[in-house]
């Protein structure tokens, strides 16, 4: 059979609530970051953000922490098949925190949880056989039902030609030997937890561990003489983690000193959260090992993707990409605190991003003050705002039909139903922060004075700041309005939101060729790293290239373009995008007016119900993309 996946892991499945506040008891905790968490559902997400085809095999409650779990991994690019969904119990949760550099406390929600209903019904062999591996960890081994179903897909893989991997994995608690306040105890001896791992040491290609994980298994707290033990039970490559001092395998026999075993070079890193570190560290160690690389290569990717984890908050999130893993190799340790490491987070943030978004259909209804003109022209209550804002929701979502490559641009404060039931749709949503007109750039009230209000947006939501700037501005005004747009980006990237910024200059001052790359180069040169880039339409190629270069030179891992309309009609949108087509960076387009104007004149006016507006606007809509597609089809034809 086809092998079609590289890597399966299977068992824990759990939404990790991190303590966003450091340096305090979890009873301090005043808030809590939602991540995927669960070892092998980490190892997962990891893996395939170093470009395995990755699997897993879980289960998760059907409510909303085990949607989250499946839609996370499937945005991750890991194979959501395995992952069934238990009616009756559910989701695991971890409550998580960071002390200090020494204790991170912990709490495990897994009483009869979705996981640890895994049984052999949950295990599909041909699944199993079309992965070149199957990955188990410890706590799986704790329980006959799940236990069986890992033994199940143990003995199904190696039928079918898989390697097999045991990830130690060994958490006290979850073997019911302590409290549940005890999460964070990594061992207490147990005869019986030792005979059971030893039942099934055989079985596997490569066993990891730490050096107590290795006691457990070993039955001794002498390591040498634990490795011996599982030795004796397995010729798998034994790989022992010994944190500060780096890891080491060993293909064979055990010897006298543990630093006789193959190694690689570690990272002299600052310590800021262990949460994870293993998990990261068998990501990296997976992908040396099923891309057919030595040891010491295997265990330098191993190390460097622990080291990762241990310097950020935290797990799947702290896990590099290959192209991350590669720059990081390439320029080595620059700032031992690698969360504060400017370039190498921004590699971090940039290729780690969720979603295909290479296609940009965007119908941007975000105007405020466009419309609050057009309603007073009409003499109709502002209010009636929201509810038209509906309607051209209405219009976005008939035209994109589920399909991908559809987004709105919309606010929250005139518009703020329609955004709220735009989520979950499939569009890509672009929200202003901006107050509309100002210059210099002031921004919405409920965005607030600390740019607190970004911590109430959804994470799919991106910040679009419309900022009138020129190259040739005052120095008062171009300070004032960098040090707002600094601020925001910041604020963006602290609440893991994407960024758009918008540059207008045509409406400040004369433009030629070069304006617009002028400013791109300078926003980058005060640190501005944008997501997205929204531009004006330029009237020749010369403009587009430049602009092109200013961002690609400077950040070659941007999501990329999209062009604004400024109310043009249709003919003249038709050849600006035909134009704008030729440049790969540009994905497509945001317009709005060109769209919904005369709609919203006539629905405002009371000339049209809701329907003919409705569709009015789709079939608006709906012929720019078609537009946008041709244009993008005839400027591939011609580069070919």
């Amino acid at each position: 059979m086809m092998k079609t996946l590289d890597v399966i892991t299977i068992g824990r499945a759990s939404v990790d609530l991190y303590g966003g506040q450091v340096g305090g008891r979890l009873e301090d905790m005043a808030s809590f970051q939602k991540y995927i968490g669960g070892s092998p559902t980490n190892i997962a997400a990891g893996t395939a953000r170093l470009g395995l085809k990755s699997a897993l095999v879980t289960r998760v409650g059907d409510e909303h922490m085990g949607r989250f779990i499946r839609e996370e991994l499937a945005r991750e690019g890991v194979d959501v098949r395995g992952v069934k969904t238990d009616p009756e119990r559910l989701t695991a949760l971890v409550l998580l925190g960071i002390r200090d550099d020494k204790q991170f406390p912990l709490i495990f929600y897994r009483e009869n949880c979705a996981d640890m209903a895994l049984c052999e019904d949950d295990i599909d062999e041909g699944f199993i056989a079309a992965s070149r591996s199957v990955v188990a960890t410890g706590t799986h081994l704790s329980h006959p039902r799940t236990a069986a179903a890992v033994l199940k897909a143990l003995r199904l893989a190696r039928e079918h030609g898989a390697q097999t991997a045991l990830d130690i994995d060994y958490r006290p608690n979850l073997w019911g030997l302590s409290g549940h306040g005890d999460g964070e105890n990594r061992f207490i001896e147990s005869a019986a937890v030792t005979a059971k791992l030893q039942a099934t040491l055989g079985l596997f290609d490569l066993i990891v561990g730490t050096e107590e994980e290795f006691h457990i298994a070993g039955g001794t707290t002498d390591t040498v003489a634990a490795l011996r033990a599982v030795r004796a039970l397995s010729g798998a490559t034994l790989v022992c983690k010994r944190g500060p001092m780096g890891a080491v395998a060993f293909a064979g026999a055990i010897p006298d000193r543990l630093d006789e075993g193959e190694s690689g070079p570690g990272f002299p890193i600052e310590v800021f959260n262990v949460l994870g570190a293993g998990d990261g560290f068998m990501s990296g160690l997976l992908k040396g090992w099923l891309d057919g690389e030595a040891w010491p290569r295997a265990l330098t990717y191993a190390n460097a993707c622990g080291a990762f984890a241990v310097s950020r908050h935290g797990c799947t999130p702290a896990y590099p990409s290959w192209d991350e893993l590669q720059f990081f190799l390439s320029r080595g340790v620059v700032n031992p605190a690698l969360r504060k490491d400017v370039a190498l987070e921004q590699v971090h943030w940039a290729t780690n991003r969720h979603g295909d978004w290479t296609t940009m259909r965007v119908f941007a209804f975000d105007h405020r003050m466009q419309l609050e003109d057009m309603a007073r022209d009409a003499g109709a209550d502002p209010a009636r705002i929201g509810a038209f804002k509906e309607l051209c929701l209405d219009a976005a979502l008939r035209v994109a039909g589920g399909r991908p490559g559809h987004g709105i641009l919309c606010d929250g404060r005139l518009g703020r139903s329609a955004l709220y039931r735009a989520a979950g749709t499939g569009l890509w949503i672009g929200r202003p922060v901006e107050w509309p007109g100002s210059r210099p750039l002031v921004l919405e009230p409920e965005i607030g004075p600390d740019y607190g209000g970004l911590s109430e947006w959804p994470l799919g939501h991106v910040v679009k700041a419309l900022c009138f700037c020129h190259p040739d501005d005052d120095p008062a005004m171009q300070a004032e309005q960098e040090a707002t747009i600094t601020r925001l980006f910041h604020a963006a990237r602290r609440n893991r939101l994407e960024f758009l910024l918008e540059i207008i200059p045509s409406k400040v001052g004369s433009v030629d060729d070069d304006t617009s790359a002028r400013l791109i180069r300078r926003f980058y040169d005060i640190g501005i790293y944008p997501d997205w880039w929204k531009l004006e339409p330029f009237r020749t190629e010369a403009a587009w290239a430049n602009a092109c270069a200013a961002i690609t030179e400077n950040d070659p891992h941007v999501r990329g373009i999209v062009v604004l309309g400024l109310d043009a009609p249709e003919a003249e949108l038709a050849e600006s995008f035909a134009l704008a087509a030729r440049q790969p960076l540009v994905r497509g387009f945001a317009v709005g007016r060109t769209i919904f104007a005369q709609a919203a004149r006539d629905w405002l006016a009371g000339r049209v119900a809701d329907e003919m507006a409705v569709a009015d606007m789709a079939a608006r809509y709906g012929k720019l993309c078609a537009i946008w597609d041709d244009a993008r089809s005839a400027a591939k034809g011609e580069a070919a």
